[in-house]
């Protein structure tokens, strides 16, 4: 429809020309009332109708009066419930959200265009997070709602779209579809398969954006999530329901304590969601084969979104890889989402933020980053159990400058997050992997997601471990030590030793137990520290099948009693002192 739009002033009177396609011949009292309808909406006092039929709309009209489309027709209805051939289910979905608009503008027009952001005039009923669709296909969101103007950002198509083209509304928000088959898939923000290996059947339609669930609908943290990382599960435990940061530098190992708390999900009824940003795509690739070589991506879905990639599909990519994880949630599973990494996902929302005009503030990132991230993080939680129990952990990851915590992105996420775990470059160049920094990592909710059993094992690792750290700073100092400084040492060697852990080899809460047991009674301080690691994993593999099933009794009931230490204790003394019989 290319009706140009034209008003005519004269000394007192103003005069509107408009363009009506209706489905089927329209009644006098019908074309008098949208002539009044249009008549009160530009202040006219005279409307030029031309009336015309045109019988693919199915049903209803189509009011053009200018730039502003007026589209209450059943071809209009039918294109927008049909989008994407939808499957059945979302289908169903979309039929349940449509809401025509009848005395509504539905279609403006692009006034400014420029690196994926449009400026639109024209829409004055359209809401925030409302998606909207260009007359070349392309689609977009609504992401600022000024007088008079929108600004939208472009999912895709932002070379095919200039100044002029028509945009019209779809009624709905942006969200994305969802269904037990997106597991093992890898897929784009917008919940398109990316990974060749065809397309996904949705059981239902998710809006990205949701409000956290109520402080009522929430019951305490108190299950734990084990990660398999001997330093993070003895001293900063990670319930079901946490949110837990890593950070640190670049190249200190986040990805792969994300990687490996993922791979020690399997078996245990745990789904996992990896949400990439702002990632290459080789980076991502390496990810998914190395979930796939270790079995995990039956139970995980990679949601990518490169570097390559747009601002607007970054910056929506953590809250589409929540809105899959909560579909989870609602059916009373337990999920495992990670977000890596949070930096670019602020830096994606700062450049949008600055296309939009909005004012920048500290480091230019504009005034509502924080609550960027904190509805993003307050949507994980674990839910009360009339509610289906369900929950969501979340493991953000963000990225420092030169070890800068400081900075204004790791202290907002900081003060939102459960605790951190913070990530050294010394400790990693050192060979200490992985490089958590004992003095500032914490878990806020602590003992509480840990067993009894990791309770009593290691309830003074950290106590000695920071002995150790002053102790060896002191030590530099003098050539003459004393037995008792001497012992601490080589205790502390022994420890800190003993929380070194290759990549994709995560421990189990009994394997955790039984080393921390040797380790806190001193059995580990004599061995040389090049053959711990061998000769702890060869006793725990033989005394998995030790006939007192002291492992699997830990296992089963997350306690460790006296007679079952001391048959630890005594199991390792015949072990290292080469009795045959050590073990039975």
């Amino acid at each position: 429809m290319a009706t140009e739009f034209s008003r005519e002033f004269f000394s007192e009177n103003r005069i509107v020309k408009a363009d009506l396609r209706a489905a089927h011949q329209l009644r006098e009292e019908d074309i008098a009332r949208i002539k009044a309808e249009v008549k009160k909406l530009y202040d006219a006092t005279e409307v030029i109708l031309n009336v015309s039929v045109d019988e693919s709309l199915l049903s209803g009209y189509v009011l053009q009066v200018g730039d502003r489309v007026f589209d209450n027709s059943g071809r209009h209805q039918l294109d927008q419930m049909m989008a994407g051939k939808p499957s059945l289910a979302t289908l169903k979905t979309r039929i349940e959200d449509y809401k025509p608009a009848q005395t509504s503008a539905e279609g403006g027009v692009v006034i400014s265009s420029a690196d994926g952001i449009v400026q639109v005039e024209g829409m004055d009923k359209a809401v925030y997070g409302e998606i909207v669709t260009f007359e070349n296909g392309a689609k977009g969101m609504v992401e600022s709602v000024d007088p008079g103007k929108l600004g939208i950002m472009l999912f895709d198509g932002a070379e095919t779209v200039g100044v002029g083209t028509l945009v019209t509304r779809s009624g709905k928000r942006a969200g994305i579809p969802v269904g037990d088959g997106f597991l093992g898939r890898v897929i784009d923000p917008l919940g398109e398969p990316i990974d060749g290996k065809g397309p996904v059947n949705a059981e239902g339609y998710n809006p990205i954006e949701k409000q956290a669930p109520g402080i009522l609908e929430r019951q305490s943290v108190d299950t734990p999530l084990h990660t398999g990382i001997l330093a993070i599960d003895s001293m900063f435990p990670i319930g079901r329901g946490q949110r837990e940061l890593i950070i640190g530098d670049r190249q200190t190992g986040k990805t792969s304590i994300a990687t490996d708390a993922i791979l020690n999900q399997k078996d245990t009824g745990v789904l996992c969601i990896y949400v990439a940003i702002g990632q290459k795509a080789s980076s991502i690739a390496r990810v998914a084969e190395d979930l796939k070589k270790h079995g995990a991506m039956s139970y995980t879905t990679i949601v990518a979104a490169t570097a390559s990639d747009s601002a607007p599909l970054q910056y929506i990519a953590p809250y589409a890889g929540t809105a899959l994880a909560e579909y989870f949630m609602s059916k009373g599973k337990s999920v495992l989402i990670v977000y890596d990494d949070l930096s670019k996902h602020a830096v994606a929302y700062r450049a949008i933020s600055l296309l939009l005009r909005r004012s920048p503030g500290r480091e230019a990132y504009p005034g509502d980053v924080f609550y960027l991230h904190s509805r993003l993080l307050e949507r994980s939680c674990r839910m009360r159990d009339d509610l289906g129990g369900g929950s969501i952990t979340a493991l953000p990851i963000v990225e420092t400058q030169a070890g800068d915590v400081s900075a204004y992105i790791p202290t907002n996420v900081i003060s939102i997050t459960d605790g951190q775990i913070f990530l050294e470059s010394a400790l990693f160049n050192a060979g200490n992997r992985p490089a958590v920094n004992v003095g500032l990592s914490v878990s806020r909710v602590g003992g509480a997601a840990q067993t009894k059993a990791m309770k009593k094992a290691n309830s003074n690792l950290r106590i000695e471990l920071a002995q150790y750290k002053d102790m060896e700073s002191f030590a530099q100092f003098s050539s003459d030590l004393d037995t008792e400084t001497r012992r601490q040492l080589e205790h502390g060697k022994a420890l800190t030793e003993m929380l070194k852990q290759p990549l994709y080899q995560p421990k189990s809460d009994a394997e955790q137990v039984v080393v921390l047991t040797l380790a806190s009674h001193g059995m580990l301080d004599d061995l040389p520290l090049a053959d711990q690691r061998a000769k702890t994993n060869a006793f725990v593999r033989q005394f998995h099948a030790d006939v007192s099933g002291t492992m699997d009794a830990i296992t089963s009931t997350g306690k460790i009693t006296p007679e079952q230490v001391d048959t630890i204790l005594t199991a390792w003394k015949a072990f290292a002192g080469g009795e045959s019989n050590g073990i039975q």
